[in-house]
């Protein structure tokens, strides 16, 4: 099945729902909760570690039966029971809304599918197989997260935070496409690895200039997510 593969963004801002409770209703809120949303989970029992979550107020929990009505407003809707008839209802529900649906181990009634993921703060690799085979999408994401350490993610971080001043400081685009292939293609991704920052920096330094490296945060070091 063909996909164009996107990244949800502003999900804080939108109503996501999740209709079950079980153990794979738990993973696709939790994927959720990391996106940054606070998902609307609707089912009659939950799993523990959904019951916490509500408990924390990370999550809004209804304890009840699904509503067609449910869906009014909703952005993103992912039905994950073990019904397939009540997979289907929300399906046709979210579908009338406009809603973006997503019903798992059901290809032809999803919008879109959740890749496998390696999130190391902003830096994001999605692994997807079109649904058609998630444990081979779950394997490379084990394999890549081997090489894509938590250094990743700091890095990601440097840019953002300098990206201003790289602008300010190079006018022309061509030169600082150059200068930030100069910058990744360095040590510094083994350095902030070893947590030699100082080195880092000096780095940053030397492919972005002195100003630019000024705007770095203070006390950046790799840490897992």
């Amino acid at each position: 099945m063909k996909t164009y593969p996107v990244n949800l963004v502003g999900l804080e801002k939108k109503r996501c729902l999740v209709i079950g409770g079980g153990e794979v209703a738990s993973g696709k809120v939790l994927g959720l909760i990391e996106a940054g949303a606070r998902p609307v989970v609707i089912s009659p029992a939950v799993t523990p570690e959904l019951a916490a979550l509500a408990a924390e107020g990370r999550i809004e929990y209804r304890a009840r039966p699904f509503d067609p009505q449910d869906v009014a407003g909703a952005f993103l809707v992912i039905a994950a029971t073990d019904d397939p008839a009540l997979n289907r209802q929300v399906w046709e529900a979210g579908c009338r809304q406009g809603a973006l649906v997503n019903v798992v181990d059901a290809p032809p009634l999803c919008h879109f599918f959740a890749s496998a993921l390696v999130r190391r703060g902003d830096f994001v690799v999605s692994i997807a197989s079109g649904g058609a085979a998630p444990a081979l999408a779950a394997r490379v994401r084990r394999e890549l997260e081997v090489h894509f350490g938590p250094a990743y993610g700091v890095l990601a971080d440097w840019c953002a935070a300098i990206r201003p001043a790289v602008k300010q400081a190079f006018s022309d685009p061509d030169e600082r496409k150059r200068r930030w292939v100069a910058l990744v293609d360095s040590p510094l991704l083994a350095l902030l690895a070893d947590g030699r920052l100082p080195e880092a920096r000096a780095w940053v330094a030397d492919a972005m200039g002195t100003a630019v490296a000024n705007s770095l945060p203070v006390g950046d070091l790799p840490h897992e997510d």
